[in-house]
């Protein structure tokens, strides 16, 4: 199918249901799963439209359609408010934190929870649809690679994203959702190819942030400043990733957007036995650039259960250092982690943490501290301040220049009922950030 022959990417758009009088013209793309071996079904997407809209005022209700008036077929009418205007006292209400979401009964719940606060912004920290945990004849499995184990490649069943975002389409079609990739978007296939889907379902800022690539971007949301960054590309100092986040830390003015908040898949502070200090290689290369720049939180997927830390840096509690949260508690098929490394009989290998996507291999036991010669707390860890192995979803929401409310709901509990709350506190003039001049 060539989206250039079959209608018109129109957005028709206003401040009043009946009063939409803007249009705005974009572009449509397919994009195609192929395998090149027989017996696995290709995919080629249906029409994917791109319509970038201008002129929209800071903090207002828009109505739209989309569609092609043309044919006709447009869109029922759906709406959307815009995020405030840059500002030390300008911010969304709340802002929705979800990672590892999938398509599941507990998904259902996360979203109805999420639903019911009232998010003005939606995060989704990776692994969305986890349409790579079915064959391409859409037989599906909580493990796939103990049940697949002798498929030639790791098959994907591309529909599963069509059913994904019919079901995100109430939500997403009336709040802004900012994605950034996690390992189940990898997707290869013909020709090594790989996030295909992901590159093509959603949308990014990337050339407005300066990056290249769908994998990293930034953005501001009222006085927050969020750094977007890709987990499963090059972070090494030399690598584009790099180089592109110390421009873009460098730019951030603090008297503008008070707040820096960071995001990516893998967590380097989790004290789950899954995935443990599996993404240590990104934070040798990473953390001290983040730090430099006084990043106050880190949000983070890929470990299936929540965790809190308090503020810290390189293993040790510092009252500069960001506090780490992993929210890959969203609802996916996968099995919720329940083990700890700091629990007896539960510390993996150190052979068991390689990076397998980026061929790194940077953990080892620990030089210092209460855990100095091991590789694991045989406690939980001075930086672990709360962590509990629930489906849920949190709510960010900065009050001021200095103090944000994080909120974690869990699915167990009843609606309106918390699981963890505690105030973020910013203290510039303990932990001053002086900005770069950049020519």
């Amino acid at each position: 199918m060539d989206p250039k022959t079959v209608g018109s990417s129109v957005v028709k758009y206003g401040r009043w249901r009946f009063g939409m009088t803007k249009k705005a013209m974009g572009h449509s793309l397919v994009y195609s799963q192929l395998y090149p071996f027989k017996g696995l079904q290709n995919y080629t997407s249906g029409i994917i439209h791109h319509v970038r809209l201008t002129g929209l005022k800071p903090n207002t209700f828009y109505y739209y359609q989309c569609g092609d008036p043309s044919i006709p077929a447009m869109s029922d009418v759906h709406y959307f408010r815009t995020m405030p205007a840059s500002g030390p006292r300008s911010y969304p209400g709340r802002i929705a934190i979800i990672g590892d979401l999938g398509l599941t009964y507990n998904t259902t719940s996360t979203i109805d929870h999420l639903m019911s606060n009232h998010p003005n912004l939606v995060l989704l920290i990776g692994d969305a649809s986890y349409a790579n945990l079915y064959l391409t004849n859409g037989t599906g499995a909580d493990c796939y690679s103990c049940a697949f184990s002798d498929t030639p490649i790791h098959e994907t069943y591309q529909p599963r994203w069509d059913y994904w975002g019919r079901f995100m389409q109430p939500l997403v079609s009336k709040v802004p959702l900012m994605m950034i990739e996690g390992n189940h978007e990898k997707e290869e296939q013909i020709e090594k190819k790989t996030f295909a889907a992901y590159s093509a379902r959603f949308a990014f800022p990337s050339e407005e942030s300066g990056s290249s690539s769908t994998f990293y971007y930034s953005f501001n949301a009222g006085g927050i400043h969020f750094v977007m960054l890709g987990g499963y590309t090059d972070y090494n100092k030399s690598g584009d990733q790099y180089q592109w986040l110390k421009k873009d830390l460098a730019k951030v003015d603090r008297k503008v957007t008070p707040w820096l908040v960071a995001t990516w898949h893998p967590p380097w502070y989790s004290t789950y036995t899954a995935h443990y200090r599996e993404a240590e290689c990104m934070r040798v290369e990473m953390e001290d650039l983040l730090y430099k720049y006084g990043v106050d939180i880190v949000f983070n997927g890929h470990v299936h259960a929540y965790e809190r830390s308090n503020r810290v840096y390189n293993y040790n509690l510092d009252p500069c250092g960001p506090v780490h949260i992993t929210i890959g508690d969203g609802g996916n098929r996968e099995k919720m982690a329940i083990t700890h490394a700091d629990e007896p009989g539960n510390c993996p290998k150190p052979s068991t943490t390689l990076d397998k996507f980026m061929g790194g291999f940077c953990a080892f036991n620990f030089t210092s501290g209460p855990a100095s010669g091991k590789f694991c707390w045989d406690r939980q860890p001075d930086y672990s301040a709360y962590r509990e192995s629930s489906f849920g979803h949190g709510i960010l929401e900065v009050k001021n220049e200095t103090h944000a409310l994080w909120t974690w709901y869990g699915n167990q509990d009843a609606y309106g009922t918390t699981g963890d709350v505690v105030y973020i506190v910013r203290q510039p003039d303990r932990c001053p950030v002086e900005p770069d001049v950049i020519n």
